[in-house]
C-alpha cells in the first residue's frame, strides 16, 4: 500500500508450474487509460496495467535462474503502480547492456535441468530474446523500461504499470528507430542516474546527449521533438562569449558592478546543471580572462570588489 504496509500475502511452493498461475491470478491487472501522444488524438487508450508476457517472463526468469544453494526465496511484490520481482544469485549475463546488445542466447545456465524442463513447457525462451521482448512491450506502451538492480548477489526487476514522465514517453514515441540500449541509457539520463564512460561515448557518438560528465543532458534535436526546448536551453546555458558580451554591456550601462552584482547578473545564464561552486568558479575565470585582455579592471578583492569597464 501507499503507507508501505502489507495488505495481503501468499506463500506458494512447488510445483512452480502451478504456482505461477496462482500468483498471476493474485495480481490486480486493472485497466489503465492515458492519452497516447503518438496517436495525435484526445481519445484515451485503454490497456491492461501490465502486459501478461512481461509478468510471465519476469516471474519465470526468477524461478529458472534462482541460485537455490543460497536458500533464499523468490519474491513478487505488488504496489499500486508497479511490480517488483527478485531472486537470489548473480545475473548470469553480467549486465543488462549485454542482453540488449547481443543477439545470441546465453551459453550457460545455473540450473540446466530446470531450464530445460521449463523450455519444454514453453515457460521460458532459450534464444535470449525474453528480456528484449519485455523492453519492447514497455516501450510500445510508452511506460518506463524494466529497471534492473543487480547488487548484493540478487536480481531485482521493477515493472512500472503507468507513464511516469510524459517527456520520456515523448522520447519513446518520437524516436522509434532508437536501439533498446539507447532508450535504456536515455532513461537513465532523464532520471539523473550515472552513466559509465563507455555509455556516454555511445550516446555522444549518436548525437543523443550533450554536456560533460557527470552533467549530461539530451541533445537539442531530441529536446525539440519532445517539447523540452526550454529545459534544453536551461541545461546548456549561455556560452562564454554571450556571457562576456552581456557583462560588458552591463558595465557600459552602469560604469561599475560589484562582484555580488556580477554573480547575480550571470547566475541564471549559466547551465542549471552546474553546482553553485562551479558557477562561482566560472564567473571568476571569466572576470580573470577579461582583466588579462585589458577590457575590465577591479578595485579590492573578494565578494565586495568593484569592477569597471576600461
Amino acid at each position: 500500500g501507499q503507507d508501505n504496509i502489507e495488505r495481503d500475502y501468499m506463500i506458494a511452493s512447488c510445483p512452480f508450474i502451478l504456482a505461477v498461475d496462482r500468483i498471476y491470478d493474485k495480481i490486480r491487472n486493472l485497466k489503465y487509460r492515458y492519452i497516447n501522444p503518438e496517436h495525435k488524438t484526445l481519445f484515451p487508450e485503454e490497456i491492461d496495467t501490465y502486459e501478461p508476457y512481461v509478468i510471465r517472463e519476469a516471474l519465470n526468469n526468477a524461478i529458472a535462474h534462482q541460485d537455490y544453494t543460497l536458500g533464499g526465496q523468490i519474491n513478487v511484490v505488488e504496489y499500486d503502480d508497479k511490480l517488483v520481482f527478485s531472486n537470489k544469485g548473480s545475473f548470469i549475463p553480467g549486465n543488462i547492456e549485454r542482453v540488449l546488445v547481443s543477439d545470441a542466447p546465453e551459453e550457460r545456465y545455473r540450473n540446466q535441468f530446470l531450464v530445460t524442463a521449463m523450455v519444454g513447457l514453453k515457460m521460458v525462451d532459450t534464444i535470449g530474446s525474453g528480456i528484449r521482448k519485455m523492453y519492447n512491450y514497455q516501450r510500445q506502451r510508452l511506460f518506463p523500461l524494466p529497471d534492473y538492480n543487480l547488487t548484493d548477489n540478487r536480481v531485482e526487476v521493477t515493472i512500472t504499470g503507468k507513464i511516469l514522465d510524459m517527456n520520456y514517453a515523448n522520447i519513446l514515441a518520437g524516436n522509434t528507430d532508437l536501439h533498446l540500449l539507447d532508450i535504456e541509457l536515455l532513461n537513465r539520463v532523464q532520471l539523473g542516474k550515472p552513466l559509465s564512460d563507455d555509455e556516454i561515448v555511445r550516446l555522444r557518438s549518436k548525437h543523443l546527449i550533450e554536456g560533460r560528465k557527470p552533467k549530461v543532458y539530451i541533445a537539442k534535436h531530441i529536446a525539440q521533438k519532445v517539447g523540452q526546448k526550454i529545459e534544453y536551453s536551461e541545461h546548456k546555458g549561455l556560452g562564454n562569449k554571450s556571457c562576456e558580451e552581456f557583462l560588458m554591456t552591463a558595465l557600459r550601462d552602469h560604469k561599475s558592478l560589484s562582484r555580488k552584482e556580477i554573480d547575480k547578473l550571470l547566475w541564471n545564464l549559466l547551465s542549471d546543471l552546474l553546482t553553485d561552486r562551479q558557477k562561482k568558479d566560472k564567473i571568476t575565470n571569466l572576470l580573470a580572462k577579461l582583466k588579462r585582455q585589458g577590457k575590465i579592471r577591479n578595485e579590492s578583492q573578494g565578494p565586495n570588489s568593484d569592477w569597471f569597464n576600461v
